[in-house]
């Protein structure tokens, strides 16, 4: 029996995990960091901050229960593997996972936070058999709203992405334009399922590209005129939704058939999921592993073995 102990300090979320792989099973333990109410978000000396301050305790709970020795250690350093891709939100888990690997000479084998988005999606939805296959993913947050190729040890290719404004930053805004505290998707899908319309969205991409400022300005029109929050919330939804299809319908034709994988926070969202199930089969974490989290960290440490 092996355990692989997984750590991702995202710019919302301090998260630590361990991975069992021999009965395949996750113990994660994560906390979002403090944003006022009203606000839109953290500057990253802030979030350095918190995740320095949370991450301890974080660690301490998940092990309060644990006897037996770590075999390796995975930490996300970037938030994709691309040049120039970097956050100072990472430095504390690299920090402790730096520490815990050299006191207890393990090994340490860094990511990319979307790397571990996408090998939680694949353990979650049981689909760990795309592994080291071809299959188009999409991750979907706060900070990316990304179509990928993905091969090999999650090697991934941008397709296509928006331009502007990303899915995530579209449902907080209009969340937190609707009262509700940040981050807001949670809010935002509960009252959307309460609406009894379903929005025609006219939207076209640019080479496979979408742009999202559009749902903002609409649904800030929406709400000046009145109209109901779940309606708002609907219309948010439903322009996400139709820019993710049009997308993956573009790659497809471009690619060719293959899986498609959904993972990131915003695609814990229950209208979506049910929708790219439902028409195309299409493969989703379930929302604990949609959101920011070391659980797929864990796992990919555990590959390294």
């Amino acid at each position: 029996m092996a355990y692989y102990l997984g750590i991702d300090t995202s710019n919302y979320t301090t998260s630590c995990a361990v991975y069992d792989d021999v009965s395949d099973t996750v113990v994660q333990k994560k906390k979002l960091l403090p944003v006022k109410q009203g606000e839109l978000g953290l500057r990253q000396s802030d979030a350095v901050f918190h995740h320095t301050v949370q991450l301890p305790d974080l660690i301490k709970e998940l092990f309060s229960d644990f006897n037996s020795d770590i075999n390796a250690v995975g930490v996300s350093e970037v938030p994709v593997r691309q040049e120039g891709s970097y956050m100072p939100c990472f430095l504390p888990g690299v920090s402790a996972a730096t520490a815990v690997a050299s006191v207890n000479k393990i090994d340490l084998y860094k990511y990319s936070h979307q790397q571990g988005h996408l090998m939680a999606a694949l353990y979650s939805a049981g689909k760990r058999e795309l592994y080291g296959k071809e299959f188009l993913a999409f991750h979907v947050s706060g900070g990316t709203t990304q179509l990928l190729k993905v091969k090999g040890d999650l090697e991934a290719t941008l397709i296509a992405a928006s331009l502007d404004l990303k899915a995530g930053q579209a449902v907080d805004r209009v969340g937190v334009m609707l009262g509700f505290q940040f981050p807001a998707g949670r809010y935002v899908d509960e009252l959307a399922s309460k609406s009894e319309k379903k929005y025609k969205i006219n939207l076209k991409l640019n080479n496979g590209n979408c742009n999202l400022s559009g749902v903002e300005n609409k649904c800030k029109e929406m709400f000046r005129n009145g109209e109901k929050k779940e309606d708002i919330c609907r219309y948010c939804i439903d322009y996400i939704m139709t820019a993710l299809e049009k997308m993956m319908l573009y790659a497809l034709a471009e690619y060719g058939d293959m899986p498609v994988v959904f993972s990131g926070g915003v695609m814990s969202n229950s209208i979506i999921k049910k929708y790219f199930t439902e028409k195309y089969g299409a493969y989703f974490a379930e929302p604990e592993f949609s959101s920011d989290n070391a659980a797929g960290i864990a796992i990919l440490a555990s590959m390294r073995k």
